[in-house]
Order: structure tokens, then sequence, then C-alpha cells
């Protein structure tokens, strides 16, 4: 028996909700709605969709923003269905992850077309990793922001947590230190990129490190970069 296609739909219009789960009954799909930005990002940890079908104009917070989270621990495709028509709209989705865009008012039939070419190019196997990192005695939850160690909470800066989930997420490849800096501090910041790199991998070795001075996880590319390496 073939696993129905599930779908993730955020938007927090109702009649756009009813529309859009009438054109995918072709398709087979279960459809979860989310109607908020903190909804979506709840609903695609625990329901692990195959697509995910974001407006970018929510109540609680812009659809780039929930893009750009997703995109941390999640390959699902996203199609952005948005009614803004300006072009810095569509590239800043696009630039936060999305895979693709629809504008509303829409043609259905163009609509699904786009559907089916995103799930053919994830050959419809959407975002299946779990949203956990767990390696030895660490254990980071991307969906809820978490980290454990040895089952007990670590708590981490904003910024110690963003330069977690870009290592964790490239483990065992080697991040520059310029890629790194662009990733977490995405332009605002200035200054010696390797010099406050080297202060908050020192913070995050001290907290979750069991040896911060022979670090089993946080591994320095001597001019280079680091590396985040998993049991």
């Amino acid at each position: 028996m073939t696993e129905r296609l599930r779908v993730l739909l955020v938007d927090d219009e109702s009649q756009i909700r009813r529309a859009v789960t009438h054109l995918l009954e072709p398709l087979h799909a279960t459809v979860t709605a989310a109607v908020s930005g903190r909804d979506a990002l709840t609903l695609a940890a625990a329901e692990r969709p195959d697509l995910i079908i974001l407006d970018l104009g929510l109540p609680d917070m812009d659809g780039t923003e929930v893009c750009r989270d997703l995109r941390k621990w999640s390959n699902a495709p996203v199609l952005v269905l948005t009614a803004r028509d300006q072009d810095h709209d569509t590239i800043a989705a696009l630039d936060a992850g999305a895979d693709d865009f629809v504008s509303k008012p829409f043609s259905p039939a163009a609509f699904l077309a786009r559907v089916r070419a995103l799930l053919r190019r994830a050959g419809r196997s959407g975002e299946r990793q779990s949203p956990v990192i767990a390696t030895g005695e660490l254990s980071i939850d991307l969906a809820s922001r978490t980290v454990l160690r040895e089952g007990r909470p670590v708590h981490l800066t904003p910024t110690e947590w963003e330069l977690l989930v870009v290592l964790a997420t490239h483990g065992g490849k080697v991040m520059t230190h310029r890629q790194l800096f662009t990733r977490v501090w995405q332009g605002r910041e200035h200054g010696d990129a390797q010099a406050h790199l080297r202060v908050h991998i020192a913070h995050l070795r001290q907290k979750i490190e069991q040896d911060p001075v022979r670090p089993r996880h946080l591994q320095t590319e001597i001019g280079v970069g680091y590396r985040f390496v998993c049991d």
C-alpha cells in the first residue's frame, strides 16, 4: 500500500486552506493546516511532511523567517504561496530556502504542476531525517531549540545556539571561519571573524564538551575553521 503524501499547509486564510486542500485531493494527500508561523514549526517537526506550502503573510512572524528556521533542520520542499507581488519578497523567500513560489490569485493547474515538480525533484520523500542530532552524551533538538548533555539541559545564548546548529547540521564537514561568520552573524557584526569565533567556540566547548581542552565534538581545523564530529 502506497504511503499517503503528507502536506503541511501554512496559511491564516480559511478560504485558501479549503481551496488548496481540495486541489490536493487527486494526489491523495493528508493535509495538516497551520495558521501561524510558530504552529508551522511545531507541526513540521511532529509530522515531518513531504511538502510544505507556506504563506508569507502570517500573523505572528514573516514566512521568510519560518522558512529560514525550517531550513536549519528540514529538507522538505517549500512552496511559497503569497499575495505579495514585489520581486524583493520573492527573492527573500528563495534566499531563505524556499524551492518555488506561486502568486495569489493562482491558476489551479499551474499550482498543481509546481507541486508535482517539487515532489519529483524531492523523490517524494521530502524531509525524513530526525530533527534531533544525537551523538554520545549530547542531544540537539533542532525543532525545540534545546540541547541536552547526559540528559541535563544546556543553556546556550542565541549566538551559541546558531553556531552549534550550523556546525551540527554539517556534521563531519569543515566549516570555514568565513562561512560560519556569514551564516551565524549574517552581516550584523564587523571585525575579525576568527576572533569572534574563537570566543564563542570556547564558550560552547565549556558547555557541551566533557573535556573542553580535548574537545570530542567541536574540533579545530587550524587556519581553516571548525568541524562538528559525531560518534
